[in-house]
């Protein structure tokens, strides 16, 4: 039964931190790269649908990437759902058949907004991670009828280091991606 609620918080935290990584991917860095684009909703036909199922994207350059869509029709629509996207900042182009998106280069102020963000997206992701916690603890201690006090106080410590672990992993994903983002 302990093994199962410690089980069941740890995935939960996994996926925090999974969550967590994709969420700083989405935030700019000075290169373009197709992950900025994951979570653009396209007003497509009256329902928002992800940029990915609609277009594929590439980034032939540092700072630049193409959007190719599968459907000509959905070319407006692309164009403006990513010109409406305020962490891109880019204003992109349109050939007919190919959108040309050129992330323009990141000021000193704009990597500081970007740090902020993220930041605060780590922080996010650290209360969920403590949330579950409360929640793993809350069954853990509906349980103490069933097991002993010692019992219950090594499954506390245990669930009390996964989480720190998750923490940790949440802590050091910020600084690659505080590093990342004020690298010049």
């Amino acid at each position: 039964m302990i093994a199962d609620v410690l089980a069941d918080a740890t995935s939960r935290m996994d996926r925090a931190v999974e969550a967590a990584k994709e969420d700083f991917a989405t935030v700019r860095t000075g290169r373009a790269n197709p992950q900025l684009f994951q979570k653009i909703l396209v007003d497509y036909y009256g329902s928002p649908t992800p940029l990915a199922q609609l277009a594929s994207l590439n980034n032939p350059e540092a700072r630049t990437l193409i959007v190719t869509p599968y459907d000509k029709s959905a070319m407006k629509a692309i164009e403006q759902a990513i010109r409406d996207t305020p962490s891109i900042g880019a204003n992109p182009t349109n050939d007919g058949n190919i959108i040309r998106v050129t992330l323009p280069e990141l000021t000193e102020e704009r990597r500081r907004e970007y740090v902020k963000l993220v930041r605060s997206k780590a922080e996010d992701a650290r209360v969920q991670v403590r949330g579950i916690r409360r929640r793993a603890k809350d069954d853990l201690d509906e349980l103490k009828s069933e097991i002993g006090e010692d019992e219950l106080v090594r499954a506390e410590k245990e669930l009390d280091a996964i989480t720190r672990t998750h923490v940790d992993l949440i802590d050091d994903a910020l600084k690659r991606k505080e590093a990342e983002l004020l690298e010049v």
